[in-house]
């Protein structure tokens, strides 16, 4: 893994991207997004997980993120963990037309990982970027709102359910989010 993605400074504020093993299009199904979203909330509330901005893409996941405990990499590494076992259940438990095509790419990914024994879901890197600045936590920010308006899901950042921008037009979206304002980044 390259070194200028790794979380180097554990108390810091990411953008954050993971992908699945062969950008494979998991994140179709609203029940592989359900539990992403169910994961999220958990970590905010139990571990300390905060969340500025986030959004699910049909085959990678996007945020903006610290740990208010210091242990970023910890939490990203249990949340991968997490979400893979329970989104393989899924597959492998519930109707999904894709099962044996994503299974067997998985497997092969898993098999072949020297962390993983059958399946392997989650890319192992974590592409994180430390934000440092004002101007760079709002052009991550607003990167990760435009995504679905770049890939033409929706007209609207704020129209795309899977996402915190609904938070940053003073609605309420589905994960726990500290929206931050634009001038100078204080929390709303």
């Amino acid at each position: 893994m390259d070194g200028k993605y790794r979380i180097s400074e554990p108390e810091g504020i990411y953008f954050i991207t993971f992908a699945t093993i062969g950008w494979v299009d998991v994140f179709t199904r609203q029940r592989y997004r359900d539990i992403i979203i169910d994961s999220l909330n958990f970590c905010a509330e139990k571990k300390g997980f905060e969340i500025y901005s986030w959004v699910i893409m049909s085959n990678h996941v996007h945020l903006v993120c610290k740990s208010k405990t210091g242990n970023l990499p910890g939490i990203i590494r249990d949340f991968k963990g997490f979400t893979a076992k329970q989104i393989l259940k899924s597959i492998m438990n519930e109707p999904e037309s894709r099962r044996e095509w994503m299974l067997t790419i998985f497997n092969i990914a898993g098999r072949n990982s020297s962390t993983n024994k059958y399946f392997q879901l989650w890319r192992h890197d974590n592409h994180a970027i430390e934000v440092y600045s004002n101007s760079v936590i709002d052009q991550k920010i607003d990167y990760i709102h435009s995504n679905p308006v770049r890939s033409g899901i929706v007209a609207q950042p704020e129209e795309y359910l899977y996402s915190s921008a609904i938070d940053y037009c003073g609605g309420k979206g589905l994960v726990k989010v500290e929206v931050m304002e634009k001038s100078g980044y204080e929390r709303i």
